[in-house]
């Protein structure tokens, strides 16, 4: 299998882009991390790997989404993301994950990645912009990893995603990447209507044939105004997909991305291990995308990025997150997020304004963390790999989070089940 990959690398890839992926991805990210680690010992923490939601608008309309895509257009304008990056930088960082909304819709995304030829972009997309002359451009400078979101059947994109032939368009996306010998990944939000078309192997199996190097399987989140709870995943399904990732991995040439378990297979929250922080349109300081809530900006040159990363508000968040439980705790423990956030006063950082309202009105559901059903990694490279550049860095030693996390809760009659749905409880707050 390992060969296979390593075949594919050398024959299906743009050579130059190749280098660029092993230098500035994997050499230099690699080097941020160990930096990030050295930190982390000292109390410090600057994340080796940014996400940056460089616009919030987009041309689809997806169930759940939790972005503000039908507000007027924000960016964050060539000349704030190069201050940025260069700050980045100069902390050792050069990785960074541009989000939106449609990130392609940001009038000078390709502008942005050529002033930053010595750092490493993945671009989460929906694809529909992804021309082949844009294609073309994304080989040239070699610098750029698009991420193209597939969610299920034509039926099912078309449902998720608000509009008609998305996946016709996205497809066609993924295509003139390949063509260019981009190197290229196809991601999914796994949700109830789409986990029995795209967690199986014959789909995988696809990508491969197709020419697509790595993919990546999220798990749904119900957040924003209209949250859609009944896609999310049971606690079975969330196992079934863990275990779906982890078969894969030892055996199919495809690279398998997931952001929420070490070599162990022990859960981890990589907001709440600093490994990673966002920015969101406006230029707010999030601890992650679904955590709408600001204390500092970007935009705000009184103070260092360093410094803002360290905000009592962003401090409190990472001791809380570590001590309430080793998955989500937005799923697990809004109730305890909430109080967070009206003890720094942090602002919404949305256009809507309502993020603590829905945070108030949150249902606790199961997330990653499932101490009794951990499933380590059987790949002696991912082993290897999590446990050097990929782990929970120490930061949840000595926690116990048996009396904190909700299944606890739940079992010590704190917090009330329903009867139609067992994995999902209402919080009272």
């Amino acid at each position: 299998m390992y060969l296979r990959l390593a075949k594919r690398f050398l024959v299906e890839t743009d050579k130059r882009a190749l280098w660029k992926l092993g230098w500035n991805m994997g050499v230099k990210g690699s080097l941020s991390v160990l930096k990030f680690r050295r930190r982390l010992k000292r109390g410090d923490v600057f994340p080796p790997f940014l996400y940056i939601s460089i616009i919030n608008s987009c041309n689809l309309r997806c169930q759940g989404c939790w972005v503000d895509v039908s507000a007027k257009q924000q960016v964050i304008d060539l000349e704030a993301m190069n201050r940025l990056i260069d700050e980045a930088k100069s902390m050792g960082n050069s990785f960074f994950g541009i989000v939106g909304g449609e990130p392609f819709m940001h009038p000078n995304i390709l502008e942005i990645f050529r002033q930053h030829p010595d750092c490493y972009f993945q671009v989460f997309t929906n694809g529909h912009f992804i021309t082949d002359d844009v294609a073309k451009e994304l080989r040239r400078m070699g610098n750029v990893t698009p991420l193209i979101s597939v969610e299920g059947s034509e039926i099912v994109s078309d449902e998720r995603r608000g509009r008609k032939d998305v996946l016709s368009k996205t497809m066609q996306g993924i295509q003139n990447c390949l063509n260019n010998k981009v190197f290229t990944g196809v991601c999914t939000s796994v949700c109830k209507t789409n986990i029995d078309d795209l967690v199986n192997e014959k789909w995988v199996d696809r990508l491969v044939e197709m020419g697509v190097f790595y993919t990546w399987f999220h798990v749904y989140r119900p957040m924003g105004p209209e949250a859609s709870p009944e896609l999310a995943l049971s606690r079975e399904d969330q196992n079934r997909l863990r275990q779906f990732v982890v078969d894969m991995r030892a055996s199919k040439p495809i690279i398998i991305v997931d952001a929420y378990y070490d070599q162990a297979g022990e859960a981890l929250c990589p907001a709440a291990t600093g490994i990673t922080h966002h920015i969101n349109p406006w230029g707010g300081v999030e601890p992650c995308p679904i955590v709408q809530f600001v204390t500092d900006s970007i935009h705000d040159e009184s103070k260092s990025l360093h410094a803002k990363f360290n905000s009592p508000f962003l401090q409190d968040f990472r001791e809380l997150a570590r001590d309430t439980t080793r998955g989500c705790i937005v799923l697990e423990r809004p109730d305890l997020l909430k109080d967070l956030v009206e003890k720094h006063s942090a602002e919404d950082g949305t256009a809507r304004q309502t993020a603590l309202s829905e945070l108030k009105g949150m249902q606790v559901r199961p997330s990653q963390y499932n101490p009794e059903d951990a499933i380590p990694e059987k790949s002696w490279a991912y082993r290897i790999g999590k446990r050097l550049f990929f782990n929970s860095f120490g930061v949840y030693d000595g926690r116990d989070h048996s009396q904190a996390s909700a299944p606890a809760l739940i079992g010590r009659g704190e917090v009330p089940t329903t009867s139609a749905e067992p994995d999902v409880v209402e919080l009272q707050v």
